[in-house]
């Protein structure tokens, strides 16, 4: 059948080109399916992307907890070196048949005592100090003044400075920061108690639960690994526990032969500052022997300049006798690290976490070092002069010739 006018009049207007091309269906890409499977998203890509978002999301996390609980474990790492340093005082009257709780408790109650009368002494040397020197103060003040004016050629007063000085700017506002300091002062006080309560009670069942913790610790490891744990642990307890009690008896050396200085002197609270050079100079690393002799200096200056300086001539001298004959025979058995090991650990542990980490940074190194030394092995050192320090004298060609020539 023939199309009609209509018809074709009604193709010609839909098509602008005149007629409407035949449809044709659309030409398959290159590869087919395998293609078309290609340029969509692989399956496992948002699994990886979930899986590296819960990641990252977990590792702030982890950190975010870590810097809000550093305090705490810090102090969880002081008390266990000090139930370390402990633990042979408790294990030798655990042995006689005391309960490790309360020897443990005797332990610590002893180490209060000590602080406490040490503390008790300290502060009433402080406090007599400062009396004498505000009773002393208009003396010295009048000095002053008596001095400027015949120097200077004024006439000052001392009722005239009195005045100014309770008038002035500088001392309403030194009041103001102080009564503003005081708060700080005791938020401060408040939080360093909570620090040493925390402290001693996480110290106190370090050491009183002692074999428990190890048995806990060690169920959850193979046996192999078990015998090297307690060896560590038992490596650890030896370099602490050495470690302090050497201190301790160079510090009682220390201030023994101190105050039989300061008591030939005639210079007052010889006991206090004794104990304060023995145990600052012994238990502060580095810089602990000069922290501990300025405070004898200063005292036994308000005696006699003289007598400081005899007292700073004898710290010196004390000092290097402690570091090259009391010292090694002391520790040659306890903590056997050379001195700038020593010294090194110390730096980088006050780096890490400041003055604590002076403090445990000689045992954790002399542990460390200990806990190595059994597992690394050693060879017999060959019989060579270099070894000793000594170089190996090689004769030249010219020497030689100078030798044949001569005769030598």
């Amino acid at each position: 059948m023939a199309p009609t006018d209509e018809t074709a009049q009604v193709d010609q207007q839909a098509s602008p080109f005149g007629t409407t091309p035949p449809t044709t269906p659309p030409t398959p890409p290159p590869g087919g399916d395998a293609a078309a499977r290609g340029s969509s998203m692989p399956r496992w890509l948002p699994r990886a992307m979930v899986l590296a978002l819960t990641l990252i999301a977990v590792f702030q996390l982890g950190s975010w907890a870590f810097h809000q609980l550093i305090g705490l474990l810090i102090n969880i790492l002081i008390a266990f070196f000090l139930a370390l340093a402990i633990e042979p005082a408790v294990s030798w009257m655990a042995s006689y048949g005391m309960r490790r709780g309360m020897a443990t408790f005797l332990v610590f109650f002893g180490l209060l005592i000590v602080t406490a009368g040490f503390v008790a002494l300290l502060g009433s040397m402080l406090a007599g100090q400062i009396i004498k020197m505000v009773e002393g103060f208009p003396e010295y003040l009048d000095s002053v003044i008596n001095w400027i004016n015949s120097t200077f050629h004024t006439d000052l007063r001392r009722v005239d400075v009195q005045e100014s000085l309770v008038h002035s700017n500088w001392l309403r506002k030194y009041v103001q920061n102080s009564a503003t300091g005081v708060l700080d002062v005791s938020a401060q006080v408040l939080g360093g108690l909570f620090k040493l309560l925390t402290i001693t009670l996480f110290s106190f069942y370090f050491a009183a639960d002692g074999p428990r913790l190890r048995r806990a610790l060690c169920s959850v490891l193979p046996p192999a690994r078990q015998a090297e744990v307690l060896r560590a642990w038992e490596i650890a307890v030896d370099k602490t526990g050495g470690y302090l009690y050497s201190r301790g008896l160079m510090a009682l050396i220390s201030g023994i032969a101190h105050y039989i200085l300061l008591e030939s002197l005639g210079v007052p609270y010889a006991p206090v500052l004794a104990v304060w050079v023995g145990l600052v100079s012994q238990f502060i690393p580095t810089i602990g022997t000069y922290l501990a002799g300025a405070l004898p200096m200063l005292i036994a200056f308000t005696v006699d300049p003289w007598y400081a300086l005899w007292v700073l001539v004898f710290v010196v001298i004390y000092q290097q006798f402690e570091n090259y004959v009391l010292q090694p025979k002391l520790t040659s058995k306890t903590v056997d690290i050379h001195p700038a090991v020593a010294f090194g650990s110390v730096i980088a542990g006050t780096a890490l976490l400041g003055a604590v980490g002076a403090l445990i940074a000689i045992p954790a190194v002399a542990t460390l070092q200990a806990f190595l030394g059994a597992y690394v092995k050693r060879y017999d050192v060959t019989d060579d002069p270099r070894v000793h320090g000594r170089r190996i004298r090689r004769s030249s060609p010219l020497r030689a010739r100078l030798r044949g020539l001569f005769g030598g």
